[in-house]
């Protein structure tokens, strides 16, 4: 790597025992003097500055431009973006690729894949050879997949079987992570089976064998963003900022590349902008006290939600505790209000909603950070009809979209509540006051229901660890 006279410090692991490495994708470059050139060298010049260099780095597709029926073009883009754009990277630095929608495409585009991935593992299955592998480095297993075989039907489809096998025969592993191209749950609101997420029943069969099998985290890229989500205890992150201009959506989404730490106490990464700067980060899994710990919440309560002045990157998390028994029936009171934050502002909607919608009792939050602008809605479970109650929801500022967090009890895995919006809670201006099962407009506004409602709350104020 070049020389670095400007470092960013990366993050490692403690006691120096662990991974360090960074992640990123979707430079659809290898043209010279074409629009991506520049973004991408602009992220490569912020990895050269990290400090200690990554152990590794890995590349979830879309290198290249690509989408050419000219095999000669084709070679012409990997040669380029090997030989010129990466020729920064260390050669002692091992460099990871999945396929990508820009460079496996058809028949020819795989067999030019395969030609310059040569170097890679070719223990993948039998008929995706130098497209599938896995590497182990110590307790750290990484399964890259191939997320657009042709013998399956092409983009948005995925093998299963040898991935479950290959995880059985590393279940040692203490590090387990599976990288891709496509994402399985839909990102920022752009979804679309195959051409943007996975196919449904591919992806259900995918994560129920990550779950399964105890995977930290999917890396994935394709959507032009950055974006944590974790479902059923398993992070799906997404990094696909690597250069391409454009990014989805704009003005929110930015360039980027990813620098991860992986030890004892997990995950923990920074996302880092063609500046330098840290926008996002994450440490995994969340610290949290068992519940009975927490207090009683009532309509007089205040979340002292300040963060402390730092020049260390922090972030909030809420927990509630809410617990009850559901009506037998709504009848016609399709909104019943759990929580209920309200704003200084008497004109304005309440900033913060959680509650049951609809029939079906359905977890819902609504989150409402703009006068004028619409609600942003999540959701999450469905509660039985006459039945008693209890589950866990939570917030983390720093988890954008995926930072709305629903389990069952201290013991299940925390979910993402599903949502369609590219910002989460970060936006948010904390209410100051509260309302108890009764929405802003007061006690006859969407009550609750059904009976014997309590609310209980933990809060944390979160610094990223830098040591």
């Amino acid at each position: 790597m070049p020389t670095n006279t400007n470092p960013i410090r990366a993050l490692i692991p403690k006691n120096n025992e662990g991974h360090q490495f960074v992640c990123y994708a979707d430079a659809c470059s290898g043209v010279a003097g074409a629009p991506h050139e520049q973004t991408f060298a602009a992220v490569n010049k912020v990895i050269s500055r990290l400090t200690p260099a990554p152990e590794l780095v890995c590349f979830p597709g879309d290198e290249i431009r690509g989408l050419t029926a000219d095999i000669d073009d084709l070679r012409a883009q990997w040669r380029y973006w090997f030989e010129h754009q990466m020729a920064w990277l260390d050669s002692d630095i091992p460099l990871y690729h999945t396929t990508g929608n820009h460079t496996v495409y058809d028949d020819m585009s795989e067999t030019v894949y395969r030609e310059v991935m040569a170097h890679l593992p070719q223990n993948g299955p039998a008929d995706q050879k130098g497209l599938s592998y896995f590497v182990r480095r110590g307790d750290l297993l990484m399964v890259f997949v191939h997320t657009l075989p042709l013998t399956l039907g092409g983009e948005g489809r995925v093998e299963v079987r040898w991935l479950e096998q290959t995880l059985h025969n590393h279940a040692d592993a203490t590090h387990k992570l599976v990288f891709g191209h496509h994402p399985v749950h839909s990102v920022n609101g752009f979804s679309g089976a195959y051409q943007r997420d996975i196919d449904p029943d591919d992806g259900r069969t995918f994560w129920d064998v990550l779950v399964r099998h105890n995977v930290l985290a999917y890396v994935c890229s394709h959507i032009l963003a950055f974006d944590v989500q974790v479902h059923e205890g398993v992070l799906q992150i997404l990094t696909a900022g690597a250069g391409t201009k454009h990014r989805m959506p704009e003005g929110i989404e930015y360039l980027h590349c990813m620098q991860l730490a992986l030890d004892a106490y997990g995950l923990r990464y920074q996302v880092l902008d063609t500046d330098g700067h840290i926008r996002e980060w994450l440490q995994w899994p969340l610290k949290l006290p068992s519940a009975t710990t927490w207090q009683s919440w009532s309509n007089d309560k205040a979340l002292d939600v300040n963060l402390p002045e730092s020049d260390v990157p922090a972030a909030i998390l809420v927990a509630w505790h809410l617990s009850g028994v559901c009506a037998v029936s709504n009848g016609s009171n399709n909104v019943q209000t759990l929580l209920c934050g309200l704003s200084e502002d008497t004109a304005a909607l309440s900033p913060l909603w959680i509650g049951l919608r609809a029939k079906e009792n359905r977890l819902c939050v609504l989150l409402s950070p703009e006068a004028g602008r619409s609600p942003h809605l999540w959701m999450g479970p469905t509660l039985t009809p006459g039945e008693p109650f209890s589950f866990q929801l939570a917030i983390h500022t720093g988890m954008g979209p995926g930072g709305l967090l629903w389990r069952w009890d201290d013991t299940a895995l925390w979910s993402s509540l599903t949502g369609a919006t590219a910002w989460g809670a970060e936006r948010l201006s904390w209410p100051r006051k509260w309302q108890v099962g009764y929405g802003q407009y007061g006690p006859q506004s969407s009550p609750f229901a059904g009976k014997g409602l309590e609310v209980k709350c933990h809060l944390q104020h979160l610094q990223l660890d830098i040591t």
